[in-house]
């Protein structure tokens, strides 16, 4: 019986883990982009969308820096 005691906290100590580590990765932005998933698929390797990523972002500072003037 003091077995499936033992057992029982030590699963409540690696859930309450688990919970604490899930809390800091939302809390430090590790589930922010929600762009690059959905098109990761469409490019053969990583790096391409990486690169696509900085034109896109180049061209829409370049856009914004053409309105304000």
């Amino acid at each position: 019986m003091s077995v499936i005691a033992l057992l029982i906290i030590f699963s409540l100590v690696v859930a309450v883990g688990f919970l604490l580590a899930f809390i800091w990765a939302v809390k430090t932005g590790q589930y922010e982009d929600r762009y690059t998933p959905s098109v990761r698929i469409l490019f053969d390797d990583v790096s391409d969308v990486s690169d696509k990523l900085k034109e896109e972002s180049s061209v829409s500072e370049n856009d914004k820096i053409k309105k304000s003037k």
